[in-house]
């Protein structure tokens, strides 16, 4: 069962959050969007952007189980955020 848009978004923010605090991850998500410290601020607020910090995140299993752990909730929880955000949709190629 998939998430609401505005649960997703709160998943977003708390894995930004924890994102945030983990410096040398923080890091790599900078350096492979391009994003600033300043663009990391702006996008809080951005469902697209916690879609992109989710993104990101489910680029690694290791990333998303170290996540979840520490937010307290099922790795899947992360991929069906995702899925609710702008994005996310399930491409369907038939």
């Amino acid at each position: 069962m998939g998430q609401s848009q505005e649960s997703a978004e709160t998943l977003g923010l708390r894995a930004l959050a924890w994102l945030v605090g983990n410096d040398d991850l923080l890091q790599t998500f900078m350096g492979s969007s391009g994003v600033s410290e300043a663009d990391v601020r702006a996008g809080a607020g951005d469902p697209a952007f916690l879609g992109a910090v989710l993104e990101f995140l489910l680029m690694n299993d290791a990333w998303v189980i170290e996540c979840a752990d520490a937010l307290n909730i099922p790795g899947t929880a992360i991929g069906e955020a995702r899925g609710a955000l702008p994005g996310g949709e399930q491409v369907h190629w038939t």
